[in-house]
């Protein structure tokens, strides 16, 4: 339940109303003044604030306009008299979101409540979203914005990117696992008339098929076991801006009917509901799925695809631009480093030599991937090859758990990765001390997984803790 802050100087209509709204479950705080009422949402905010308009003092208009400047967010309710509407009126003008007459049954005002709760809840949805993009969009920001590369595969899609930003078309992003699907999907609303709109992600594998069609439409309360309230939909939450639908070879067939029609006719309905929804969004989907293949094989509708296809961009893989290593190597440095070894400045050139060697499978996010382990093991300010994974360092000793040497040659990548994670925690530990609080914070795990780890690649018997120290 929520936490409201009622204001009122007309003690039995204070008293009632907080009756009304605490045998609801809300936690609710009673103020007898204006600036009582203000004083008390500075030192806790209140997801939902019931004011009195005529008011000795500080009236609800003025309560309303401090609230506001104070919290651009605060959501306010204002209880008047019947022959008061026009100031009501004036009072929403202000910021409130609704007004109540009195005299008013109990029911009318858990009503009102419950409908300005649900905007304060939409409202920090979207307040989060967009913390949580514009913290991305600093953390990732560089040349090209954010696309790293001086290759002519990339200035041939940085090209593309900006044509495509300028347009309302569905835009269908493919490539490789760690190419950058997402960071171009950013790049396209950062660069469209959209940018000042939310930027929101839908990542649709990792979703069961009942989740995925709540999370992209929302749902009314009691629409499923579970369903204790209504949710809003990430369309509904995008409106406005962009939807980004990460891996959309991986939707079920049902929910690609119901999203054929969110395109088609820019409209939806929550699941439980009835009420038919109006929404301005962009769409941007990712695969690294071949959907034309998956068309002829009756696994993704044809229509759908060609709504989403409108415009295609593909995104070359790491492989395909060698010239981009050393770039993308600094930049992840000069990213990483602040926050896992400050000492280190930058790279030499065995270090390139190595990267260049490699086939990176994984792409761009193998790349960074290596960096930041190779950081947080260097002890000097330059980074080296010595510093560098095992698999990309042919000097170093390639042995197991146990001293045996591993095998050179072409291998599975679940093997070289196995190795990669082993010779990782090795490190890790002996540069703890053997100390497993130490060496789970290093490698940023928990001290139980970390227990697993050391007893699968045999550095402690199995049901045997680390010795500390």
């Amino acid at each position: 339940m929520a936490r409201v802050l009622v204001i009122d100087d007309h003690d039995t209509l204070r008293e009632g109303m907080t009756v009304t709204l605490t045998r609801s479950g809300h936690t609710v705080a009673a103020a007898r003044s204006g600036a009582d009422g203000l004083a008390a949402y500075k030192k806790t905010p209140f997801e939902l604030v019931v004011t009195d308009l005529k008011m000795e003092g500080m009236d609800g208009i003025a309560v309303t306009r401090a609230l506001k400047a104070l919290d651009p967010a605060a959501v306010v309710l204002v209880v008047t008299a019947f022959g008061t509407i026009e100031t009501a009126v004036q009072a929403m003008q202000e910021g409130a979101y609704d007004f109540i007459t009195k005299p008013f049954p109990p029911d009318v005002l858990r009503a009102k409540v419950e409908k300005g709760l649900e905007l304060a809840s939409t409202r920090r949805q979207v307040e989060k979203l967009s913390a949580r993009t514009a913290a991305h969009d600093a953390d990732a920001a560089l040349s090209h914005g954010n696309l790293v590369g001086d290759s002519e595969p990339i200035q041939k899609l940085l090209a593309q990117v900006r044509k495509a930003a300028a347009s309302e078309a569905t835009v269908l992003v493919r490539g490789e696992s760690g190419t950058g699907k997402e960071l171009v999907a950013r790049m396209l609303h950062q660069q469209s008339p959209r940018k000042d709109g939310p930027f929101v992600v839908v990542h649709c594998a990792a979703l069961a098929e009942s989740l995925l069609e709540s999370e992209l439409f929302g749902h009314e309360r009691g629409a499923f076991t579970g369903a204790v309230k209504r949710k809003l939909g990430r369309f509904e939450l995008a409106d406005g801006g962009t939807l980004f639908l990460d891996e959309i070879g991986e939707i079920p067939p049902s929910v690609q009917t119901k999203l054929l029609r969110v395109l088609q006719e820019k409209e939806l309905q929550r699941v439980g509901g009835e009420e038919t929804l109006k929404v301005d969004v962009r769409v941007v989907s990712a695969t690294h799925r071949d959907l034309q293949a998956e068309v002829k094989a009756g696994r993704f509708r044809e229509d759908l695809y060609y709504r989403l296809h409108i415009v295609p961009l593909m995104l070359p893989p790491l492989r395909e631009r060698p010239e981009d290593i050393s770039t993308l190597a600094r930049h992840f440095v000069a990213k990483h480093a602040p926050r896992v070894n400050r000492r280190v400045k930058g790279l030499d050139d065995s270090v390139l030599k190595a990267l260049a060697r490699h086939a990176w499978p994984g792409n761009v996010r193998e790349l960074e991937n290596v960096i930041e382990q190779s950081l947080v093991f260097a002890e000097g300010e330059v980074l080296t090859e010595a510093d560098l994974p095992a698999h990309l360092n042919p000097s170093a000793p390639r042995t197991d758990a146990s001293g045996l040497p591993i095998p050179h040659g072409d291998r599975p990548l679940p093997d070289i990765l196995e190795d990669i994670e082993r010779q990782l925690i090795a490190r890790a530990y002996e540069k703890a001390g053997r100390v497993k609080t130490e060496t789970a914070r290093l490698l940023g795990i928990k001290t139980s997984a970390l227990y697993y780890k050391l007893e699968k690649y045999g550095f402690i018997s199995k049901g045997e803790a680390p010795e500390e120290g």
